[in-house]
């Protein structure tokens, strides 16, 4: 078996290019009626909103004729001053156009009045030279106007030909704008968020109040989501309905189902702690009088007026009997992790539960337990998420990871025994947490376990991220509980599992967070092409053993590369990969994980910072990537819609792979003898600017990353001690880091040995 190697060594970084003139896609024309009828939506906008006696700036929803990528969005019309359209949004979703019976964005703009004067007089402006024109523009003329400028009368109308470029530009990519109507709100739900990512708690209360909704700061989630009651929900509805961004279940059904008594006879002891890794679990209450008690440490963070029920210390003690002690429980699922240390929190009791109050507690437990890396998370709402929107608890932990680092593992969530298990059912909050790993069910042949929901999340996010066996039917796992051991199933039982893989992988063999998500899901991907199944099973089926993420056969090659972003591109075209009589006799495949802000307030755009991956062999123009990868380059054309769905562009996983086929060709070597990665960041919203008018950070700024490459050898040759000699005798040499488990183990476990010093 081969050890997993970490390779440590210069990447290089280039900034990005300062973007072209305005134009417009091949072949396209716009015309003068098109102008005409953005003037007339734009004012019957600039009326409504000047109607309106309400303390908040205008809401404008742009309708777009596809799913359109930060290029095509609004440049001109809306902008106030230096402020981009782009900076103004508040929100995003997908609509099927009618027309053209494809998917959509619509995109939620918070601007001045003055803004949309603005745009309306751009928009006329811009009809004058256009009529003049002969009432239509197409591609090449455009491009002929905005190298020789405008000539004759058009000159003296008053807009550059910058301006009237981007007006252009910006007509043929918007169908039409509008405002946000209550015939577009859902039917009530208390969780309540609003338009106005920039605006404060106390805001919000003033806000609601004006609008004769009695809340307070009790109410609010956070700044912009609250705890409202019908009547509140009435109210704004007919008051402001353009205020509401999404409304949200608030009660959730958690079905704790009972385990079967194990008929196996089981020693029910175990040795005192000693300084094994250290979990957090999230769940319902916890029994202090249980056999592994001493390795939990446990807060009751439940409302006392809630009062106690003997069913809420069910699930939790299950859950992490199986996080300290589950290869004891179970011997045939030892993954060879040993045992963990849990600090268990209780925040639901069995049945139904208030959202609201589990989100506030998540908040507060993480906030004030820094040492807690690894988070195991449980439960799940019986309701199925929304579509266009994240629900407020996957918006916590998603802020939680990305600000304070840690991770969590969130259950997949189960279908009810009352419903059809035949019926497809979308996944429940949290476990639509992009930033989680979130974990699925298999039975023990590794097809999705019978209760199996799915993704995916926001009409675009793969979840979940894997799944791990959890018992179905006739298979079944030993958990122990209050009432002993019993045999039970569920995505809450498959969780823990990859629960002690993570806090393994992070803990005892010291990883990133990025690196340890990417090495489980790229050991779950295997070489079989993605199944038809993947909304199911994610990326695949974990390994059972933690060897058999580390370690890896003769034939291949498992390589991982760290780091950091701070630039436009990040990359090293150096990767001496062996060759075999002047060719790559290699499948390969490669992981790439990260953890974006992501911001709820924009809806499907969700997440603020897009990494793009390439990886593959170097020629002349740079990386032939594995996945066919052409995003950014030079003469290539791609639709956003199609980089969503051929690169996953947006989704904080990449994951490109050969598949297995009966006849293999080794690859050519082009010029250069190297394989390269190369990262393109791309942001969300343009980098704010402070009072000078100087550019500040961006949301991806520092963001770290992992990539876990894995090479197989079809000549069936160990070339590993080869390509650790070649990645030394570089000119720039690569550190090559081999992860070796047992070293790592002896390692850790001496670190906690104390020392006493003579003080003779």
């Amino acid at each position: 078996m081969n050890n997993t190697l970490k390779l440590k060594g210069k990447f290089q970084t280039k900034g990005a290019q300062a973007p072209g003139a305005p134009a417009l896609p091949v072949g396209a024309v716009v015309k003068s009626e098109d102008l005409e009828g953005k003037i007339e939506q734009l004012e019957s906008v600039e009326a409504y909103w000047g109607r309106q006696d309400v303390p908040i700036l205008p809401l404008v929803q742009v309708h777009y004729h596809r799913v359109v990528p930060k290029s095509k969005r609004l440049q001109c019309l809306l902008s106030e001053g230096r402020k981009t359209p782009n900076n103004s949004i508040v929100g995003a979703a997908f609509e099927k156009s009618a027309a053209q019976g494809r998917q959509c964005h619509v995109i939620t703009y918070s601007v001045s009045l003055e803004a949309i004067r603005t745009a309306i007089s751009n928009l006329k402006k811009a009809l004058s030279v256009l009529d003049s024109l002969g009432g239509e523009i197409d591609d090449k003329s455009l491009q002929t106007l905005t190298r020789d400028g405008l000539t004759g009368r058009n000159k003296h109308v008053g807009i550059s030909k910058t301006t009237f470029a981007n007006v252009i530009r910006d007509v043929h990519s918007v169908a039409r704008f509008d405002v946000k109507s209550r015939d577009d709100l859902d039917s009530y739900r208390p969780l309540v968020t609003i338009y106005g990512s920039d605006r404060s708690a106390e805001q919000t209360v003033s806000l609601l109040q004006e609008l004769g909704i009695n809340i307070t700061s009790a109410s609010l989630l956070d700044d912009t989501t609250i705890s409202m009651t019908p009547d509140q929900y009435t109210v704004l509805c007919e008051k402001a309905p353009y205020l509401v961004s999404m409304s949200l279940p608030d009660l959730s059904q958690y079905e704790l189902p009972d385990g079967e008594i194990s008929p196996d006879p089981y020693e029910l002891s175990i040795p005192d702690p000693g300084n094994e890794p250290l979990v957090g679990v999230i769940d319902t209450r916890f029994d202090t009088g249980i056999y592994f008690s001493d390795w939990v440490e446990y807060h009751d963070e439940i409302d006392s007026q809630l009062g106690v029920d003997p069913g809420d210390y069910i699930h939790g003690t299950e859950v992490t009997s199986l996080i300290v002690d589950g290869p004891h429980l179970n011997p045939a699922l030892d993954d060879g992790c040993g045992r963990f240390r849990v600090r268990h929190f209780a925040v639901a009791k069995q049945g139904k539960n208030s959202s609201f109050a589990i989100i506030s507690a998540i908040r507060r437990i993480v906030t004030a337990n820094p040492d807690i890396t690894v988070w195991n998370l449980s439960l799940g709402s019986d309701s199925e998420i929304p579509q266009n929107t994240i629900s407020p608890e996957a918006a916590v932990l998603d802020e939680l990871q990305n600000r304070y680092g840690v991770i969590f593992i969130v259950a997949g969530t189960n279908k009810l025994s009352t419903e059809d298990v035949n019926k497809p059912k979308r996944i429940g909050a949290p476990a639509d947490s992009i930033n989680a790993l979130v974990v699925n069910a298999s039975s023990a042949i590794q097809e999705p376990a019978s209760y199996t929901r799915e993704g995916p999340v926001l009409q675009f996010f793969r979840k979940p991220d894997v799944s791990c066996f959890g018992g179905d039917r006739r298979d079944k796992m030993a958990v122990c509980g209050p009432n002993g051991v019993v045999l039970n199933t569920g995505t809450s039982f498959a969780a823990p599992w990859i629960t002690r893989k993570m806090a393994y992988l992070i803990h005892v063999m010291n990883l990133s967070r990025e690196t340890a998500k990417a090495l489980l899901i790229d050991s779950a991907s295997g070489w079989d092409a993605m199944s038809s199944n993947s909304m199911k099973l994610g990326y695949g089926v974990v390994p059972r053993r933690i060897e058999d993420i580390l370690e890896t056969s003769n034939n291949e090659i498992r390589f991982i590369l760290e780091g950091q972003v701070d630039a436009f591109e990040t990359y090293n075209y150096r990767i001496p990969v062996p060759l075999v009589e002047g060719k790559y006799p290699y499948m390969a495949r490669a992981t790439l994980c990260y953890f974006p802000k992501c911001d709820k307030n924009q809806g499907v755009d969700y997440t603020d910072t897009e990494l793009d991956l390439h990886f593959g062999r170097i020629g002349k123009k740079g990386i032939k990537s594995l996945d066919n990868n052409v995003q950014g380059d030079v003469f290539a054309r791609t639709y956003e819609g199609d980089a969503r769905r051929l690169y996953r562009k947006w989704d904080n996983v990449k994951h490109v792979s050969d598949t297995e086929k009966s006849r293999f060709v080794p690859r050519k070597s082009f010029d250069l003898p190297y394989w390269g990665f190369k990262l393109r960041k791309v942001e969300r919203f343009d980098r704010p600017l402070d009072e000078d008018g100087n550019p500040g950070p961006s949301a991806g700024d520092g963001m770290r990353f992992g990539i876990v490459v894995t090479l197989r050898g079809m000549d069936r040759r160990n070339h590993f001690e080869e390509f650790k000699h070649n990645c030394q005798l570089q000119e720039e040499p690569w550190i090559v880091e081999e992860i070796d488990m047992n070293l790592n183990v002896e390692l850790y476990n001496e670190a906690d040995i104390e020392i006493d010093f003579d003080d003779e």
